[in-house]
């Protein structure tokens, strides 16, 4: 080849690199797709029983479904030389903490001195606070608390006691920097429950280191609940959010849409205020709705259908057909009368839930006869209805029915509907003196809500002669056959002077007596008891034989419902749902705003502490 050709092929080789290198570098770089959060995380798995397809539990996931247990460390005060300066280091060391940083300033405490000068004296008990907050439970909503004296302490009595405000924390119970944020609150005077423990015969049983305080837990901020679509998809979330939407219209006082979505595949959601109070009825109605919100008749049919292939989903079936609304009840009507149990008790629950008079016949016949988990799920569910004269008629008759159980749920019912067999004398906002209606005699208990004592029977009388020395003489009371009236001597302090009273021998003004606030002495003064002492003055005076009928107090629900919370709880750990900051918007290409830090279901622990 020619030297020269050899040179004019280099230099074209030459120009054409730099051509290819210039042009290159005006190519714009293509902007890196962000990943999909969901791509990021396995799939929502969904086992899905037939009765619920169609709705929205089958395409998604409800997150802060479960109960809360919150637990904490608490100070109960005003005790009489039966509380305990000793307690564990780390617990007193959270206690001091607590009161400088509160500044010790609740009013009703009156408390003085150092916080330190405080926690040394017998007058105060360190606590351990537990309650159980309900799933969507809205802020300020009230619940129940039980208080029981801490491991490490020398308590001998709460009672008389009033717990010093204290903060609640779900997870287990710890002090010191790793608790966790607190999402409730807790205060108020300590009732000691008497049926804690069987009473023995010619001894006192009764556990004076647990109690309750009724409607004494606050919720301190909404508590959340989300929808986590199993396959995300703005189109599907759009779609459930307008069903839901559809079906809870937004009520006055709402401030926002009771679904909205956040992404494609979370959707938050609103308890409405009328279900306030029944947050977890909200969630299970959520859960049940039909994701098509049209052709109602069709979709109440198949389920009808279903259930009677498969009457182990009477529970599915009852809350989808209460989803769908008054429109399927003429389907579930036929089934009032089903021979089987199952069935007959889901369509039941349903029209009874539904207001469909209809149903009131087939549920007093009920209540009548057969196993006595029916009769009072029967009487239950008339007392959600609404006002009936024969609902009221009929329920009446099973005040004085030969099962306590019935009784008592009949009395409810009855309180509930407003009836006037139940007559309430509020006593100075300490508790509520209720009568009822009824042959038999009875005092009731309850032990949640607010506190009442319950008076079956109100020509209920103490039985005479009577002579009852109670608290170490601190309360006298004394009444001969032939009197009307008992002699009742009370000392509230030894360094003040006694009353002395003439008061009716009727239980319900013996009751009435305790209650009233103490005073210049007359017709409306008393000795200001408070409900635990009352209670426990009345248990005195049946356990000695002085008082007619039963004693009974309500079942320990409280206690019952953090026992069945833990037993479900395990404690393996399991991946978390995602946080709002996870969930990518796609359209946005950035989180959702107003992100929550923390979702409800955290992995859960059993609790250590002993009980």
């Amino acid at each position: 080849m020619p030297r020269y050709s050899f040179k004019r092929m280099r230099k074209l080789l030459m120009v054409t690199m730099i051509c290819l290198g210039s042009s290159c570098s005006n190519i714009e770089k293509a902007t890196p797709q962000p990943k999909s959060s969901f791509a990021q995380r396995p799939p929502v798995e969904m086992d899905v029983d037939p009765i619920m397809r169609g709705t929205i539990a089958g395409e998604a996931v409800l997150l802060g479904f479960n109960d809360t247990v919150v637990r904490g460390y608490g100070l109960v005060v005003g005790l009489k030389g039966t509380g305990s300066r000793a307690m564990p280091v780390e617990i007193r060391a959270l206690l001091l903490r607590e009161m400088g940083r509160r500044k010790m300033s609740d009013p009703l405490q009156n408390l003085g001195g150092s916080p330190s000068r405080l926690l040394d004296t017998d007058d105060v008990a360190a606590v351990i606070v537990e309650g159980i907050i309900p799933p969507g439970a809205v802020g300020g909503s009230k619940f129940d608390v039980r208080v029981y004296s801490a491991p490490g302490t020398s308590t001998t009595s709460l009672e008389g006691g009033r717990l010093w405000t204290t903060e609640l924390r779900s997870g287990v119970l710890m002090s010191g920097s790793q608790q966790s944020f607190a999402i409730a609150d807790a205060g108020g005077p300590v009732f000691i429950n008497p049926f804690s423990t069987a009473v023995a015969v010619g001894a006192d049983a009764v556990d004076r280191l647990s109690g309750r305080i009724l409607d004494g837990g606050t919720v301190l901020k909404d508590r959340s609940l989300k929808l986590r679509l199993a396959t995300p998809s703005h189109n599907r979330t759009r779609t459930i959010q307008a069903a839901i939407n559809g079906l809870f219209p937004r009520e006055v006082g709402q401030r926002n849409d009771t679904a909205m979505g956040k992404s494609d595949e979370m959707i938050d959601l609103t308890v409405p205020p009328s279900f306030k109070d029944r947050t977890g009825d909200f969630a299970q109605l959520i859960r049940h709705s039909p994701v098509d919100i049209g052709a109602a008749e069709q979709t109440a049919n198949n389920i009808r259908r279903s259930l009677l292939a498969n009457p182990g989903a009477a529970e599915a079936a009852a809350w989808r057909w209460q989803a769908l609304g008054k429109k399927c009840i003429p389907v579930i009507q036929e089934l009032y009368t089903n021979p089987e149990e199952q069935p007959r008790m889901a369509a039941l629950e349903a029209g009874a839930k539904l207001n469909d008079p209809l149903v009131v016949p087939a549920l007093l016949e009920m209540a009548k006869s057969g196993p006595n988990e029916n009769r009072q799920a029967a009487i239950r569910l008339l007392s959600k209805m609404a006002s009936n004269p024969n609902i009221d008629l009929g329920v009446r008759n099973f005040l004085d029915d030969r099962d306590m159980d019935i009784r008592f749920t009949a009395y409810e019912c009855l309180r509930r509907r407003r009836d006037s067999s139940v007559r309430v004398f509020p006593l100075n906002g300490r508790f509520k003196l209720e009568l009822v209606d009824a042959k038999k005699p009875l005092i009731y208990l309850t032990q949640t809500g607010d506190p009442r004592i319950v008076i079956f029977g109100d020509s209920s009388e103490l039985l005479l002669p009577l002579t009852a020395n109670m608290w170490n003489g601190r309360l006298l009371m004394r009444g001969e056959s032939a009197d009307a009236n008992v002699q009742i001597f009370y000392r509230s302090d030894p360094n003040i002077s006694p009353t002395i009273d003439n008061v009716p021998a009727k239980l319900s003004a013996i009751v009435g007596f305790m209650a009233r606030p103490a005073g210049p002495r007359g017709v409306d003064a008393g000795i200001g008891l408070s409900y635990s002492e009352t209670i426990n003055a009345l248990h005195t005076l049946w356990n000695s034989g002085y008082i007619a009928g039963d004693f009974k107090g309500e079942q320990d629900r409280l206690l019952a419902a953090i026992l069945k919370e833990e037993k479900r709880a395990t404690p393996v750990d399991r991946p978390e749902f995602p946080s709002e900051e996870e969930i990518i918007n796609p359209l946005t290409n950035r989180a959702p705003d107003s992100p929550t830090k923390e979702l409800e279901n955290k992995p859960k622990v059993i609790d250590t502490v002993p009980r």
